[in-house]
């Protein structure tokens, strides 16, 4: 592989840096193990505990309710502690809590319930472990690197959103569904030890610094790049939510498509979106990174309107469109906090960022489905573009437009 093919997939970074090569082995396996749970969860919740409708929502929403309640102090929290440590414990944690699933399954005594206080103690550990991670990625790696590394990054993800379903699906048909999630637990283990032995660099000490539980929120709003950022991005990811869980209902029930093609076209996505991970650094590099982030965002606001046309391959476009657009504006956005943010605020900065943006899916996803349920799914699918679309407008018309690289750095 020639020097260019290794600065697209990162490798090159990971060479030049092994503890960020333990960091993302870490990430690879535990992404691809929770990739298989996404599925097999709520596998055994219909198969094996016969969940009903309101049971297999409440149990969606259990996994996300962790974002908006204990984003802002999981901020302070990791701020406070060792966050190889904080990964340690989050993993092993998430180990014992899904371990727990397959035991309790095999001797007769699994209920919903405990497939709630899972979902929520392992969406605790998870915000916790996230966190840490990206908080320690910067740390890790020279500034120059922070693109390479967060598109290696994201790719992991990527691959295991892509390929997990397909592994659950397998295993879940050979096996059983808790056993799908056994695999996830043991993942988790291996990621512990890919933590354990990554050397964590000294924090810089701010003397006399007190961690107030708002002061991220100050500080993605206190500048006018991070403010555009995070509104833009709180703005496209609530009207993606609402669009995101139509997608499946639209192409069976609307379209009348069958399994196999529904499978395919969500595959193509992920396919869109492997590739557009790859390459998202140099293309951040060639079209400035400001540029980059809008692009990305604008294209994946288009998917929602090709897909309510209902001809196959504006369908399929869309799928393209969605899978495209987010790593190339995600790979952007997430290098552009690290860089401007000061190291011993990244944490709260971070966790701060995923209580609006993640958490506020929650909202979207609802007022998706209360859209669809009074307008019409067509009708929800472009109106969440044009909420998206929305969300690049506020991006466009702000500092983040002109910008080409990555700006100095925030003091606080």
């Amino acid at each position: 592989m020639n020097l260019a093919g290794w600065n697209v997939l990162g490798m090159r970074v990971m060479w030049r840096n092994r503890d960020f090569l333990k960091l993302w082995v870490g990430q690879a396996v535990s992404a691809s193990g929770s990739a298989i749970t996404t599925v097999a969860m709520p596998l055994v919740a219909v198969v094996s505990l016969g969940a009903s409708p309101v049971e297999m929502g409440l149990l969606s929403a259990l996994t996300v309710v962790p974002h908006l309640v204990f984003g802002l102090p999981a901020g302070v929290w990791v701020n406070r502690l060792s966050r190889r440590r904080v990964m340690i414990v989050a993993d092993l944690g998430r180990a014992l809590l899904l371990g727990a699933i397959p035991v309790l399954s095999a001797v007769g005594l699994l209920r919903m319930e405990h497939l709630y206080v899972v979902a929520v103690l392992a969406g605790v550990l998870t915000l916790l472990s996230d966190t840490a991670s990206m908080t320690l990625l910067p740390a890790l790696v020279p500034r120059d690197d922070l693109m390479q590394a967060n598109s290696a990054s994201m790719l992991t993800q990527t691959v295991a959103s892509t390929t997990g379903p397909s592994v659950a699906g397998v295993l879940a048909q050979v096996a059983s569904a808790p056993f799908a999630i056994a695999v996830d637990a043991m993942s988790f283990v291996v990621s512990a030890v890919a933590s354990f032995l990554i050397k964590e660099p000294a924090r810089p000490v701010v003397v006399g610094r007190r961690y107030h539980l708002l002061e991220g929120l100050r500080e993605l709003f206190g500048n006018p790049v991070l403010s555009a950022l995070t509104l833009s991005a709180a703005i496209a990811a609530i009207a993606g939510a609402a669009q995101a869980p139509l997608v499946v209902l639209y192409l069976v029930r609307d379209l009348h498509w069958p399994p196999l093609l529904v499978g395919v076209t969500i595959t193509v996505g992920g396919v869109s979106s492997v590739v557009a991970t790859m390459v998202a650094p140099s293309y951040s590099r060639k079209l400035g990174v400001g540029r980059a982030y809008l692009s990305g965002q604008f294209l994946a606001s288009l998917a929602g309107a090709a897909l309510a046309a209902g001809w196959m391959p504006l369908v399929l476009l869309s799928q393209l469109l969605t899978g495209a657009g987010m790593p190339l504006y995600g790979v952007p956005q997430r290098t552009l906090r690290q860089a401007l943010v000061p190291a011993h605020l990244l944490a709260q900065v971070t966790a701060s960022w995923r209580t609006l943006v993640i958490g506020g899916q929650t909202v979207g996803a609802v007022m998706g489905g209360l859209a669809a349920a009074h307008f019409g799914v067509r009708p929800t699918l472009v109106l969440s573009s044009l909420g998206m679309l929305a969300g690049v407008a506020v991006a466009a018309w702000s500092p983040l437009r002109g910008l080409v690289g990555l700006p100095a750095k925030l003091t606080s």
